[in-house]
């Protein structure tokens, strides 16, 4: 939810006073001017970008570059640290000792700028900041603030947007482990950042570098080793598949590529397009592996050499794809959805677990495939739901492993309490060789288990949505209808998740159960102007599950036309 704002001509006059970057002043310069001389382009332009204010929330900020309190830009950036500083040090009094913070950032526009102003900020509040020398991975400040003791951290990133966006995303430490941030926290932040950007002008925030120093050397060495220590793989033994690799324009490159050497593993063939960071992220439409043709380049060059693998990183790296070669696809590879992923990396927790004679809980998002709760129930570990997002996913108690269907996996919570691609990679390429020296593949390492414990399909349905419309949401049209029949089949169960389900907090999420066992979930993304549609269905083999996917979605596209 946007934070309206009123007058914004005048807001803008204002903003414009104190913007300390040339490019956003000069940018707000002129449309001011058009402006005032009564553009309408113009007015409605401005009128977009100072009614309403980037909000704080659990994935801390997101959204496009440019001017004024709806963008990111140094204004805004330098604000909502100052909230957080003042967060942060309220949270903590009465303490004697300095708060510290790790800052890290990304290739993308702006992010070491934005790092900069977030690490001067912190210091001028009075808190310790440890900056990152250089762009690393996401997993690597999610790692550091519980290595290094931190209170919090911060990385600036905008993860898989589109190229003209940046964000802020915000962990904690002590007892929340290095984990991102969950309600009340956010509110709490967001009501300081208010204060701040209502009291303060950017030139009068306090920042200094006095307490500003760089992380270890070694930091990313030590966090290779301790992943390492913790995935255990076996090193590349006998016939392993040849893996093409591509770090999608984006900052988690040469940290995998030490993390495999480490390892003992045989160095990937290298998308060579994509492997240097580059903010414009050339090669593709959108720089999110989940996206049709996101892997055109990677398919075309494990075509040339005859790979058994693709692996993917986002751009910050917290993402894993994964594709295997299939001579029935037109392309020659087929991706693994991320819960065919989540079902390969639980089914190896769980056998882990077993051989280790220890228990512990396997955990998904609500909107995740049922599949890990069966594979929990057969390995007769614990299994949890959760709100989705990883905030939520890595604070299960006794956490094993936790995946969300959004290509997001944690294959070693002692040593990361978030999403982390490049662990998760490894655990798959270890896999993979495993499954190489008994001539074998990941597909018949997913076919076995679908024969233990049932096979499943996913699928999922976005609809683009215009925030400055006024069209009634399609989760309150849903709740109107009240639908009683999807398609063929009686709908078994309606949850809605504003009146409370379980221990669930009310959240703006419905989810259908029907008479075959296909379930539906509708629910707003947390980042985009989106609304999700997850279909999720099973059979005793995966063509069964298949083809009652592809039946469930004609259904419910159906049914969402006719709302309109």
């Amino acid at each position: 939810m946007n934070i309206q704002i009123d007058n914004p001509l005048e807001h803008a006059r204002h903003w414009l006073e104190q913007d300390p970057d040339p490019e956003t002043a000069r940018e707000l310069s002129g449309l001011i001017e058009r402006a005032e001389a009564g553009n309408q382009e113009s007015q409605a332009l401005l009128e977009h970008k100072f009614s309403t204010r980037l909000s704080f929330g659990t994935a801390g900020i997101r959204g496009p570059l440019g001017s004024g309190p709806a963008a990111m830009n140094r204004v805004v950036v330098s604000q909502t640290t100052a909230g957080l500083a003042a967060f942060l040090l309220g949270r903590h009094q009465p303490s004697s000792q300095t708060l510290r913070v790790v800052v890290g950032y990304d290739a993308r526009k702006n992010s070491a700028v934005f790092a900069r102003d977030t690490a001067e900020v912190l210091s001028g509040h009075g808190i310790e900041v440890l900056l990152t020398p250089h762009q690393v991975p996401t997993p690597i400040v999610a790692f550091a603030v519980r290595h290094l003791n931190c209170d919090a951290g911060v990385m600036i990133t905008a993860s898989h947007n589109p190229p003209e966006d940046n964000g802020y995303k915000v962990y904690f430490g002590g007892a929340d482990e290095g984990s991102q941030i969950v309600p009340p926290a956010d509110s709490g932040i967001e009501a300081e950042i208010i204060t701040a950007a209502r009291t303060l002008s950017f030139e009068r925030i306090p920042r200094s570098d006095a307490l500003v120093s760089e992380t270890p050397e070694d930091l990313v060495a030590t966090y290779i080793s301790h992943t390492i220590a913790s995935v255990t793989p076996a090193g590349a033994v006998g016939a392993v598949p040849t893996v093409v690799y591509t770090p999608m324009h984006g900052v988690g490159g040469d940290t995998f590529l030490a993390l495999l050497e480490a390892a003992g593993l045989r160095v990937p063939v290298l998308v060579d397009e994509q492997f240097t960071p580059d903010p414009r992220f050339p090669t593709v439409a959108f720089p999110n592996p989940e996206e049709k043709g996101a892997l055109d380049l990677a398919f075309a060059r494990a075509r040339d050499v005859n790979a058994g693998l693709i692996i993917a990183h986002d751009p910050d790296a917290d993402r894993l794809a994964v594709a295997l070669l299939d001579s029935s696809s037109p392309s020659g590879y087929t991706s693994l959805t991320g819960n065919q992923v989540g079902a390969i990396l639980g089914w190896r927790a769980a056998e882990i677990a077993q051989k280790a004679g220890s228990k512990g809980a396997l955990a998904n998002s609500l909107v995740s495939s049922p599949w890990l709760g069966k594979i929990a129930q057969h390995f007769g570990l614990t299994h949890e739901e959760t709100l989705t997002g990883f905030k939520y996913v890595s604070r299960v108690p006794n956490l094993l492993f936790g995946f969300e269907e959004a290509l997001g996996y944690l294959v070693d919570p002692d040593v990361v309490r978030d999403k982390d691609g490049i662990s998760a990679a490894l655990a798959i390429i270890d896999l993979a060789n495993r499954m190489a020296s008994e001539g074998k593949t990941l597909w018949d390492y997913l076919t076995a288990i679908e024969k233990t414990v049932g096979a499943f399909a996913s699928g999922q349905i976005t609809i683009k949505i215009d925030p400055a419309t006024a069209a009634t949401p399609i989760t309150d049209l849903l709740r109107a209808k009240q639908p009683t029949q999807i398609g063929e089949h009686a709908v078994i169960t309606a949850d809605d998740f504003m009146e409370g389900v379980g221990g669930f907090p009310q959240d703006n999420i419905l989810r259908y159960y029907l008479a075959d066992g296909s379930r539906v979930i509708v629910r707003p993304s947390g980042t985009e102007p989106k609304i999700k549609v997850y279909l999720d269905t099973a059979g005793n083999a995966r063509a069964d599950a298949e083809a009652s996917l592809a039946s469930l979605e004609g259904a419910v596209r159906h049914l969402l036309d006719a709302l309109s």
